[in-house]
């Protein structure tokens, strides 16, 4: 079982225990009056993507209950939502929107400007636990000049502007308790949220856009990946978001009853150094320990045939995509030597931080034992989802430590000497400031690809492979997207037959 971090956000996306099952799995319902049944091991923290709701809330809000001005699609383009239309001036700097008209909050209230502002100012706020608020820190100003219309003045050109704003939802300003309830302008509202079970979205009938193609959407919550494929087996469920249990394929494909799909993923297995602390301040430290992995081995020990081997932290989906998995190769005799060379002759040991629950503890155990035949020890450390937020995250108190990040366009981070692995090249900086003020995709793009050679010639961290995407679910229903990026599931186009 996987749990991923969105982004900055680094929301915890810790499941709790499955308490019960929903009650849409094998319905005969069919059309309009279906109640659609997915299986998820992603419950949300709470209700709020600005306040540590996690990949679980994203997975099932984003686009179903709460929308943007604009959307990342499920393959990967960027579309007008809410925005009715936008200018940018010459100098890229002052970005307008006039919003779509007769657009209601499941409150009732219309949609304006005011929400449009107050929803950017909640993900720049200083609490915030936004994926993206650090990439809005090149607003200067967010102008209100009518009920319709919002003006948006940057500092600097940001290229990705848009695409950032596909992470914003647009909430009600009015609204209170953003942990627990929700005034979205979706198709979908929130029913029930029974904790450590399920969570029901329903269709909402005053919706401004196309009405959802089913009446009821119920996510359902496991802690184990065994259970959740076993569910579908017994119709408990209709759809499986990410199936993280390879053993459990065998039984889906190559039957009638089921269709599996192999999309695009964007979530990344890292071990990612504390790079501010010895000896991983060293990056000839840093790539030994890369090739001293067997990440083949690794991959396939975990994912069987599925998988994706990557060099840096560009997954194949990204515009500045390389193959640079040759640049620390699996070699031990090299890895040994750059021991020597760094002063590590006779090894060291370290404490890896690991997320207790799957894939880590057994990537853990594997690291811990390639790790020994070049004479480095693992202290393995496990901590909760929780602990790993608080004492990694926020209190860079550690050496190491496994975690998976599941968007797409995240290299840029490295960018950034104030994350949390602490990684810090003012060359490295200086490019993704570049890329960002680029006035063309392919500016951005070079820029980027120097920034993907560079880390991975530091070993910033080590990448040990990219997760697949799998979807599984019954022949039955069709309208589900299949790639899953950024951990977005849209829900309003399932239907059944």
């Amino acid at each position: 079982m996987k749990r991923t971090i969105g982004l900055v956000a680094l929301s915890v996306a810790a499941a709790v225990a499955l308490a019960g099952c929903a009650g849409g799995g094998g319905s005969s319902a069919t059309g309009d009056d279906a109640t659609i049944a997915i299986g998820s091991l992603y419950e949300p923290q709470n209700l709020s993507n600005t306040g540590g709701g996690g990949q679980g809330v994203t997975e099932a809000f984003t686009g179903n209950v709460y929308e943007g001005l604009y959307r990342l699609t499920d393959d990967g383009e960027v579309e007008p939502v809410l925005a009715a239309d936008s200018t940018v001036s010459d100098d890229g700097l002052t970005y307008t929107f006039t919003l779509k008209d007769r657009v209601t909050f499941h409150s009732g209230d219309p949609l304006t400007s005011a929400d449009v502002k107050s929803s950017i100012e909640a993900v720049t706020a200083e609490d915030s636990q936004s994926a993206r608020k650090s990439s809005f820190a090149v607003i200067s100003d967010i102008a209100t000049p009518d009920d319709k219309t919002v003006v948006i003045t940057l500092s600097e050109r940001s290229i990705s502007f848009i695409y950032n704003l596909s992470y914003v939802w647009i909430v009600n300003d009015a609204a209170k308790d953003l942990k627990t309830t929700e005034d979205g302008t979706g198709p979908y509202t929130l029913g029930d949220w029974k904790r450590g079970s399920t969570l029901s979205l329903e269709r909402w009938d005053d919706y401004w856009g196309e009405p959802a193609k089913n009446a009821e959407v119920v996510f359902t919550y496991f802690t184990d990946a065994t259970a959740l494929s076993n569910a579908l087996v017994t119709k408990q469920i209709d759809i499986i978001t990410s199936v993280q249990s390879p053993d459990q394929l065998s039984q889906f494909t190559d039957n009638a009853d089921y269709v599996v799909s192999d999309g695009d993923s964007t979530t990344k297995e890292l071990l990612a150094f504390n790079d501010r602390v010895a000896p991983f301040d060293q990056a000839l430290v840093r790539k030994a320990v890369y090739s001293a992995i067997d990440t083949k081995k690794l991959l396939s020990s975990i994912w069987g045939d599925y998988g994706t081997l990557i060099g840096s932290m560009v997954p194949p989906t990204d515009p500045w995509y390389e193959d640079l998995t040759q640049v620390n190769p699996y070699d031990p005799e090299l890895a040994k030597q750059q021991l020597a060379e760094a002063g590590f002759a006779d090894g060291f040991t370290f404490t890896l931080d690991t997320p207790s629950y799957d894939p880590h503890p057994a990537v853990a155990e594997f690291l811990q034992s390639e790790l020994a035949k070049v004479g480095i020890t693992v202290e393995i450390n496990t901590i909760s989802a929780d602990e790993w937020y608080s004492k990694v995250f926020k209190e860079r108190d550690f050496q190491a430590t496994l975690q998976e990040h599941v968007n797409d366009r995240d290299v840029v981070w490295y960018g950034n000497p104030d994350f949390y692995w602490g990684y810090d090249n003012p060359e490295v900086t200086q490019w993704v400031s570049e890329a960002e003020q680029a006035t063309t995709t392919e500016e951005q793009t070079a820029k980027l690809k120097l920034v993907n050679e560079q880390i991975a010639e530091d070993a910033a961290s080590v990448w040990l492979y990219l997760y697949p995407q799998i979807v599984v679910a019954a022949s039955d229903v069709s309208g589900y997207g299949v790639n899953g990026l950024n951990s977005q599931f849209f829900v309003a186009d399932i239907v059944r037959k």
